[in-house]
C-alpha cells in the first residue's frame, strides 16, 4: 500500500493559487492568437499535471483505489476508442491533435481526463448526506454539465470535432451511462473519497471553460 504524501495546510493556500494561476493563465494564453501556438501543446501537460496535484491531496491508497483508476482509465479510453470507430456511442466525431498523440486514432490523456473529472464529482458528491444511489445521479449529472461547457472549447481548440454539426443529444446521454457506470464503482469499492483539493479542482475546470466560452462569443 501507498502512503500518502501529506500536504500541510501551510502549503494548501500557495497550491491554489498556483492552480488558478496556472488555469487562468491557460485560458487567455490559449485564448490569444499571439500566445495560443505556445499555450495549447501544453494542454496535455495540463491534464497529466492536474491529476498529479489531485492524487498529491488523496489520503488512502489502499487496494480498492487502484483498481478505480485502472477501471477508470480503461474503461474511458476503450469507450472513446470504440466511439470514435464505430460513431455508435457518443455521435460521429473525432480527436484532433489538440491533446497531443494518438493511439488508435484517441489520445491517451482523454482517459487521464476522464479519471480527474469523476474523481472530482464524486469526491465532491460524497460530501452530500443523500443515499448513494443519488449521489451516483447528482455526480454523473455533474460530469454532463461540466461537458456542456466543455464541447464548444473542445472543438475551437482542436481536441476532437463533430463535423461542423451539433452536439448531438446521443453524446451527453452517453457522457451519464458512462459516468453513472463509474460512480457505481467509485462509491462501491471501500477508501475514503474525501479530498481536500477535489472541489478547487472541479470548481477551476468550470471557471476554465466557462471563461473560454465566454471570450469566444465576445470575439
Amino acid at each position: 500500500m501507498a502512503s500518502s504524501i501529506p500536504i500541510s495546510s501551510r502549503h494548501h493556500p500557495t497550491i491554489k493559487t498556483v492552480l488558478i494561476l496556472a488555469y487562468v493563465a491557460g485560458v487567455f494564453g490559449l485564448q490569444l492568437p499571439m500566445l495560443a501556438d505556445y499555450f495549447r501543446p501544453l494542454s496535455p501537460l495540463t491534464i497529466i499535471s492536474s491529476l498529479v496535484v489531485l492524487l498529491l491531496y488523496h489520503t488512502d491508497w489502499r487496494p480498492a483505489f487502484y483498481i478505480y483508476i485502472a477501471v477508470a482509465l480503461l474503461t474511458s479510453y476503450f469507450i472513446e476508442v470504440i466511439g470514435v470507430h464505430t460513431e455508435a456511442i457518443f455521435g460521429r466525431y473525432a480527436y484532433g491533435w489538440g491533446l497531443g498523440a494518438k493511439i488508435w486514432s484517441v489520445p491517451p490523456v482523454i482517459g487521464i481526463n476522464w479519471l480527474t473529472l469523476s474523481y472530482c464529482c464524486g469526491s465532491v458528491c460524497d460530501q452530500l448526506r443523500v443515499p448513494v444511489w443519488l449521489k451516483i445521479l447528482l455526480a454523473s449529472t455533474l460530469m454532463v454539465v461540466l461537458d456542456v461547457f466543455i464541447e464548444p472549447v473542445a472543438v475551437a481548440l482542436d481536441f476532437w470535432t463533430w463535423y461542423n454539426q451539433p452536439v448531438p443529444l446521443q453524446n451527453y446521454v452517453a457522457w451519464w451511462l458512462v459516468s453513472a457506470a463509474l460512480f457505481s464503482l467509485w462509491y462501491y469499492l471501500p477508501f475514503r473519497k474525501y479530498n481536500r483539493l477535489a472541489k478547487w479542482l472541479l470548481a477551476l475546470q468550470f471557471l476554465f471553460f466557462a471563461l473560454h466560452n465566454l471570450l469566444m462569443h465576445l470575439r
